[in-house]
């Protein structure tokens, strides 16, 4: 039986899924996994959410380690002024940091050679306000990438904008859907080499999902591929081949829906995109099929709620897998997948490591599609079992919802078991560290008709806690067995992003506005602090211009944590929008006793 080790002032605890092993020491990996860390950026750098290609999260740097990062203070701070949900990760290119705001969609480079890190340049690119009423989850954006001199990000208004690092100067702007059709831009981009891949949100409103590739230098559109309709539309052809039998067929994004109902079935692709070097495959997932009322689209309902791996060159697929058949629950399969190489049963294997909203956590073999390791990771109750054979998940009848008929007690909840916030991965634990849910929903189901910009939806819900009480939990997870290794529990949801450093330091965030430092190994927590407002942001770590690490998290509630799951709890926080950048004991760039920016000034008089 698991035991409780400690119960922080802060309401966490820590639960020890199973005792360490007793030889391990600080370079002994648990799974045996490895991670290609190409682009392989400046290790002080943080050039893209992710920092790298396989969506680890992990950062080289070592000075701030599990003995010294009680230490940690706030440096510096910078305050954004916008009060949307604060989903993206600065970035790092030399002595400049980058920060993106929610809606207006604001691009900032601070100068870290100065006190205090003064603004350098603001970029304005005025979006269009009417895309805040068709985003279904708030004006958020997840991000900002680094490539070629410029950054590149999406705006809420269906644009996808480069800009000048050096003078903050727009370079281009695409236009890549309509506000008409209900579809808005969230996520964040991926750049390998000259493409930049971008995808649309709005799985809600019944649009039509879709990625696409852009030129870095100029903006133009090199591919388009769409989640449901025929294989040309899609980009599916002779060397598409799925693992899975019932994935096998002709046209099967319009055979598996309803006459029609696949223009507007959805499939929207908001969530993160990895790649791998040796193939040359990117892999994402897609959003749940609209509309969200099962009883109106019988069949599988491909290609939405599934995993895709495609030729970056080209954008054809090779193989694809949905982790949900005919989704029933809003279960998006959009989290990101994270690339290593794993021993399985003596052999080791290329695999993605995917945490689905359905709360299984997959190990899946990235070449081929084939599941390797399905598991849950979070309470679930929708589905009994899993079937190796077929790789589908076995659906537990009583929790299939019935139009106007009310259904209670189904779990996980609309947002998953775990949804968009992106896990981190250590080659020296050779575990996986994600925030999760403990959350369940009472739903009811309702008739929907399409009307073009207008939710698609027919689910009405109303989540609340899972057993436990609790709402959030950060754990460790063993990619290689499917098994938790630790297990911190959390009053509120856990919601940000995880980042996991060389130091074997692990950090998170949680919704009330803790910000943790926990030892990679053991969950031991080792540090927290509170933040101005809930943390559902990414932590990254990089070097400043003083040769000293630092760790920067964003702060500001929003999103779908503010769809609160059990009101009745006492110490939710207001809205914000503040960067904090902490280093070991404060210290910073100009900054200590008795000294002043050069560019202040005293009238003080001897």
């Amino acid at each position: 039986m698991a035991a409780w080790l400690f119960v922080l002032s802060a309401e966490c605890a820590v639960q020890a899924a199973a005792p360490p092993p007793a030889a391990a020491t600080a370079t002994t990996s648990l799974s045996g996994a490895t991670i290609n860390f190409a682009p392989n950026d400046p290790a002080g750098e943080w050039h893209s959410q992710a920092r790298d290609y396989a969506n680890s999260r992990y950062s080289p740097l070592h000075q701030i380690d599990t003995g010294n990062v009680g230490k940690l203070r706030v440096a510096w701070t910078f305050s954004d002024g916008t009060l949307h949900g604060h989903e993206a990760a600065p970035l790092v290119i030399g002595d400049t940091m980058y920060v993106v705001t929610p809606f207006p969609d604001m691009l900032y480079a601070l100068d870290l050679t100065q006190p205090g890190a003064s603004i350098k340049w603001t970029f304005k690119p005025n979006p269009s306000p009417a895309a805040i009423g068709k985003a279904c989850c708030d004006a958020v954006t997840r991000g900002v990438a680094y490539a070629n001199g410029k950054l590149i990000y999406n705006l809420l208004d269906d644009h996808t904008v480069a800009v000048d690092a050096k003078t903050g100067k727009e370079v281009w702007r695409t236009r890549m859907d309509d506000l008409k059709t209900g579809a808005t831009m969230t996520m964040a981009p991926l750049v390998v080499g000259n493409k930049v891949f971008v995808g649309n949100s709005g799985g809600e409103m019944g649009v039509q999902g879709w990625i696409a590739a852009l030129d870095v230098d100029t903006g133009k559109e090199l591919w388009r591929a769409y989640s449901t309709g025929s294989d040309q539309r899609d980009l599916i052809g002779a060397d598409f081949k799925p693992f899975y039998g019932w994935m096998k067929g002709k046209d099967l994004g319009i055979s598996t829906w309803p006459a029609g109902m696949w223009k507007h079935g959805a499939g929207s692709v908001w969530g993160w995109i990895s790649y791998d070097p040796d193939s040359n495959l990117i892999y994402y997932g897609t959003s749940n099929p609209s509309p969200r009322v099962p009883a109106q689209r019988p069949g599988y309902n491909l290609w939405a709620s599934t995993i895709f791996a495609r030729d970056a060159d080209t954008g054809m697929a090779r193989w694809a897998y949905q982790t949900t058949p005919h989704d029933q629950w809003d279960y998006d399969a959009v989290n990101e997948d994270l690339l290593m190489d794993l021993p399985i049963h003596g052999q080791v294997r290329k695999v993605l490591v995917h945490f689905d909203r359905n709360a299984y956590a997959y190990t899946i073999d990235r070449l081929t599609g084939e599941v390797l390791v399905a598991a849950p990771f979070a309470y679930l109750n929708w589905s009994t079992g899993f079937d190796m054979k077929t790789g589908q998940p076995i659906v537990n009848p009583d929790k299939e919802p019935k139009p106007g008929i009310k259904l209670d007690n189904v779990c996980p909840p609309d947002i998953g078991g775990k949804d968009w916030q992106p896990a981190a991965a250590s080659p020296r634990t050779g575990l996986v560290y994600a925030g999760i849910f403990n959350i369940c929903m009472d739903l009811t189901d309702h008739p929907a008709g399409y009307i073009p910009s207008t939710p698609y939806d027919g689910m009405e819900m109303l989540r609340h806690p899972a057993p436990g009480g609790n709402l959030g939990e950060f754990m460790a997870w063993n990619p290689a067995t499917g098994k938790k290794v630790w297990a911190i529990k959390e009053k509120f949801m856990t919601m940000s992003g995880a980042l996991v450093t060389a130091g074997d330091v692990v950090f998170y965030g949680t919704a009330d506005g803790w910000f943790r430092a926990v030892d990679a190994r053991s969950g031991k927590v080792l540090w927290s602090q509170k933040l101005g407002s809930g943390v559902i942001g990414q932590p990254i770590s990089y070097l400043g211009p003083d040769h000293r690490q630092y760790i920067a998290i964003y702060s500001g509630i929003g999103g779908v944590a503010t769809v609160r799951a059990d009101k009745s709890l006492k110490g939710f926080p207001a809205g914000g929008g503040t960067l904090y950048v902490f280093s070991i004991d404060g210290d910073a760039v100009g900054m200590g006793a008795g000294v002043m920016p050069a560019a202040s000034s005293s009238s003080a008089k001897p």
